[in-house]
């Protein structure tokens, strides 16, 4: 019998929601006996929510305290939240509904668990509802809907913050934060570890927004190390032109610049260390391709607390201040790079290359899970 499951995720918000969704999907494609179809939330919305969902990058890239203020709303009025969004979703999510007739809904995105619970619970619906979270240890509380049939949680931080906004700790399970398969390293490109004397291979980013100080952070590696760097600036085309202008000059092939780009996973292979904030799809995606981070900053509000994870685990270093740049390399690098290559043993001890597989393995026996359930009420 082929299971249809129906996923509300975001192309607007940032990237992670996208890349969570195609790393589930690319787990389904070969199984014949299950459908999938992908939905923008946003998208269902209309005009006003959808261009709600694209002032995302905008706020990000130049203002985070207006973020903070938006995050910290949010939380502070989840009821209100969803009260919102399901007055301008209810038409078309009904007609989605009516359409694919899913037997599974799993809703990666906050804005969109609330929501459709109350139409669902509103018009008489049983369709077992999962939620996936995409943040790792401050999460909002528009995640943690105790009406969801269960939810997914990447981390047990996670998880307890569930629990502390009323999640029955039953309805959760912890299966570790997705990735799409190829950050995976192979057995063609294990990494060995850095030695000193060879060239500091650095890699810069900040997630699809491209934010952050990389013109600064690219002039302390390239005037004090022997290194070679290059920097993603995403979606960011104002900072990549200025970038090319103010540091190919000066350091000629030593530096690259690129824009957006799909393979990302090339560049933290071909790495020794990557600087980034702290998005947890591009943490997990560095971790995954077992390259040791430097996280220079996070957004506030669902982002926060990322850093202190990463470094607790040591999985990378947490430095905010340019001024400690120097001193944290050099430290990484002293005695034959024994820090830094033991980021890189931790990491390769943490990965988990099967979550998505997992992940999606659970959704399939959800459906038999609530039958059971609804048996022994």
């Amino acid at each position: 019998m082929n299971k249809k499951v129906l996923i509300i995720s975001s192309n607007n918000t940032g990237h992670g929601h996208k890349s969570i969704t195609e790393s589930l999907c690319e787990k389904i494609e070969n199984d014949h006996e299950i459908s999938v179809h992908v939905v923008d939330g946003f998208a269902l919305g209309g005009h006003t929510l959808l261009n709600i969902g694209k002032t995302y990058g905008p706020i990000t890239r130049k203002s985070e305290k207006v973020w903070e203020m938006v995050f910290n709303f949010s939380a502070d009025n989840p009821s209100l939240i969803d009260k919102f969004i399901e007055v301008l979703i209810k038409n078309n999510f009904l007609k989605l509904l009516d359409k694919i007739k899913p037997d599974v809904i799993l809703s990666v995105h906050p804005n969109f668990n609330g929501s459709i619970l109350n139409i669902l619970n509103e018009q008489n619906i049983k369709i077992p509802f999962i939620t996936l979270i995409a943040d790792l240890v401050n999460i909002s509380p528009l995640w943690a809907d105790k009406r969801a049939d269960f939810i997914i949680s990447p981390t047990l931080e996670a998880r307890d913050k569930c629990i502390e906004y009323g999640v029955p700790p039953e309805n959760i399970k912890i299966l570790g934060f997705p990735v799409r398969s190829r950050f995976f390293r192979n057995n063609t490109n294990i990494k060995v570890g850095y030695r000193n004397g060879t060239p500091l291979k650095c890699l810069i980013m900040s997630g699809g927004e491209g934010v952050g100080n990389m013109k600064e952070i690219a002039e302390i590696l390239l005037d004090h190390f022997n290194s070679e760097v290059r920097i993603v600036a995403g979606r960011n085309i104002k900072l990549k032109t200025i970038l090319e202008k103010t540091l190919k000059g000066k350091y000629g092939n030593k530096v690259e610049i690129y824009g957006f780009t799909k393979n990302i996973q090339d560049l933290m292979f071909e790495s020794d260390i990557a600087f980034t904030r702290g998005s947890p799809n591009v943490m997990f995606e560095a971790l995954s391709s077992n390259t040791p981070i430097i996280i220079t900053g996070a957004l506030p509000g669902q982002e926060k607390d990322n850093p202190a994870f990463a470094e607790k685990l040591n999985l990378g270093v947490i430095c905010e201040d340019i001024k400690e740049i120097k001193p944290t390399i050099t430290e990484l690098l002293e005695n034959n790079a024994e820090k830094l290559n033991n980021i890189i043993n931790c990491q390769r001890k943490f990965i988990k290359p099967q979550v998505a597989e997992e992940i999606v393995q659970f959704i399939l026996e959800v459906e038999n899970l609530v039958e059971r359930d609804l048996q022994f009420a």
